[in-house]
């Protein structure tokens, strides 16, 4: 067993995976851009099918003109917090892939990819001092026009990068919740040559 962070891990794993979570509460702290491209540099070397790497990415930096644009994609619930992030990133990926011919194929692989290289860069963040959280909650119609994201690309998520804040500056229904969550347990999950029904 492993024990970081108020976590406890099945199996003896590397203390980096449960070190990384996800908060709310930021400061109101800048990134400078060669740090959030050193994350962001972290995740162009995820793997993918056929090394068609289909992630893209949109960033806007605290205190730039692009940052209330990418803040208004979230759903308002995420805005509340994420408005103190140093960063935030729309994940994009592709869905299809260009054959020699011409056609355009569905790439199938191409959120799972995507999800490879937001781990590297969630991972990244972790190592560089930083958090990173996920969010599901946004506005994707508006994404792909606010931000002009071509046909044959999907907005998958956004992420809201900072340095951790004391959990005090959040609302109270957020504050409650501002700690490393649990997993399931591993029998939950992976199954020996047949999948089991929950």
């Amino acid at each position: 067993m492993t024990e970081s962070n108020h976590r406890t891990a099945d199996h003896p794993i590397d203390t980096m995976f449960l070190k990384r979570w996800s908060p709310r509460a930021f400061t109101q702290e800048e990134i400078s851009e060669e740090d959030l491209l050193l994350l962001l540099e972290a995740a162009r070397w995820a793997p993918s099918a056929s090394n068609n790497q289909p992630w893209r990415f949109v960033y806007a930096r605290r205190g730039t003109e692009h940052f209330a644009r990418l803040l208004d994609i979230l759903n308002e619930s995420n805005q509340r917090w994420a408005k103190h992030a140093a960063a935030l990133v729309i994940v994009i990926s592709k869905t299809h892939t260009q054959a020699a011919s011409g056609e355009m194929r569905a790439a199938y692989t191409h959120a799972f990819d995507t999800g490879a290289a937001w781990f590297s860069l969630a991972l990244q963040t972790t190592v560089s001092g930083w958090h990173a959280h996920a969010m599901a909650g946004i506005d994707r119609d508006k994404a792909m026009i606010t931000l002009g994201v071509p046909e044959h690309h999907r907005v998958e998520a956004a992420v809201a990068i900072g340095r951790l804040a004391d959990p005090s500056t959040l609302p109270d229904d957020l504050r409650e919740r501002e700690k490393p969550s649990q997993r399931k347990p591993l029998a939950e999950l992976a199954f020996e040559g047949r999948f089991k029904a929950e």
